[in-house]
């Protein structure tokens, strides 16, 4: 594990190389959105320092690999979802057994109020990044 870069993405280093690392089927709040440090130092906790397990699943179109994150806590993708710092990503969730765990778990949280599900009307951070975008656009 060599750094965390927010709270689904992070580099790990094999041999000589580093690899970039985007968590499969999640998505955690952005830098500067509600909870996005929180999940940043939740995946932090877990796995920085440590001995991790990689299981690819995918490329995404930044090059990184989309993959399936184990340690210590056992699976981080699962566990972020779990304590309420990230969503199932529907979009891009496609491993049908693993999804509707994640899409359980999501719905405890949320009926639990643990994390982002303590906000009244939280944002996913797709559409987060959606609703910044278009700020743009229209500024210009």
């Amino acid at each position: 594990m060599v750094r965390v870069l927010d709270g689904d993405s992070l580099r790990v280093q094999r041999g000589k190389k580093i690899i970039e690392i985007r968590l499969y089927g999640i998505d955690c709040p952005e830098w500067g959105q509600d909870y996005g440090n929180k999940a940043k130092k939740s995946l932090k906790k877990k796995i920085y320092h440590k001995n991790v397990h990689v299981t690819a699943k995918d490329i995404d179109r930044y090059g990184r690999v989309v993959a399936l994150v184990s340690g210590s806590a056992g699976l981080v993708n699962r566990e972020l979802v779990r304590e309420g710092l990230a969503w199932m990503y529907p979009k891009y969730c496609l491993d049908e057994s693993l999804c509707s765990e994640l899409g359980n778990l999501q719905k405890k949280a949320k009926s639990r109020k643990l994390g982002l599900w303590r906000a009244k009307h939280p944002i996913s951070p797709w559409y987060w990044k959606w609703l910044k975008k278009g700020k743009r656009k229209t500024r210009h």
